[in-house]
């Protein structure tokens, strides 16, 4: 008989297991971690519902004075223009008091919308797999479980042919420097290589943040393009600001990945604005 085979990131039932925790935070960012909960109850008092951690640092992966600190922030009541301001001061502070940390990134959502059928999918997901309770209520409880497949795929990454255009937009609008280029070869290199990943999700039959396992499991399914994914998913952890970088990622393995993944699992429904 032969053996069932579990891929990283799923439970023995197949769901797709929460992958960080404030256990496997690294000692020098828990500092970090510690004053965003204070900033953030202090900053939203009641208006809070709760807050999260998400990426490397809540995993256990991220290294001192280069990895950002990522929050996800739920609201009750959709979120306002003060809210954003009020966000931008507390990143631009843990900015400037934590040097372990480059850079903040704050996700601002109403609890409605993160419970919401259409977002049940995509941003209901994120929080209940890839979010790490920070404080308040930790909506997960109030979420399916996830499995990696199809309408999984196809919800949250099914818009990059939506995304291209702003993505070129960013890039036309950026100034001529090495210096501003680097975060938006990051970022495009970041979102590529996860939707490169989502495109096979469904057939590896598992669940990974890592970026060269990400690229690493599209390269099994899509070998002539393993190459360009895995510079992206090394320029995606150390940027460069290259220009021709951008330009293939806009010009050929965007549109390319975009068509790819409408043939395969379909259009993302469409939200409201």
């Amino acid at each position: 008989m032969a053996e069932t085979v579990h891929r990283p990131g799923l439970d023995a039932q197949g769901y797709i297991r929460r992958e960080g925790s404030l256990a496997r935070v690294p000692p020098a960012f828990r500092p970090v971690v510690h004053a965003a909960r204070e900033r953030l109850t202090d900053a939203f008092g009641t208006r809070l519902n709760g807050a999260y951690l998400y990426g490397s640092v809540p995993r256990g992966t991220a290294h001192a004075g280069r990895s950002d600190l990522d929050l996800l922030v739920a609201l009750h009541g959709d979120p306002t223009s003060r809210d954003r301001d009020v966000t931008r001061a507390l990143e631009e502070w843990l900015d400037r008091e934590f040097p372990q940390i480059d850079g903040v990134g704050t996700l601002l959502h109403s609890r409605e919308r993160l419970l919401s059928e259409p977002e049940r999918h995509d941003l209901g997901w994120f929080v209940s797999c890839l979010c790490t309770p920070l404080s308040g209520e930790d909506l997960a409880g109030l979420l399916p479980r996830y499995r990696p497949d199809g309408l999984l795929a196809r919800e949250t990454n099914g818009d990059l042919a939506l995304l291209l255009p702003r993505g070129r937009e960013r890039i036309t609008g950026a100034d001529d420097t090495e210096e501003a280029r680097r975060p938006l070869v990051r970022f495009m290199s970041r979102h590529l290589v996860r939707t490169g990943f989502t495109l096979v999700m469904p057939r590896w039959n598992g669940w990974t943040s890592d970026l060269t396992e990400m690229a690493g499991a599209f390269g099994m399914y899509y070998p002539e393009r393993a190459a360009p994914m895995r510079s992206a998913a090394a320029l995606g952890r150390e940027p460069s600001g290259d220009p021709a970088v951008l330009a293939s990622y806009v010009g050929e393995l965007g549109p390319w990945l975009s068509g790819e993944y409408t043939r395969v699992h379909g259009v993302k429904a469409p939200r409201a604005q």
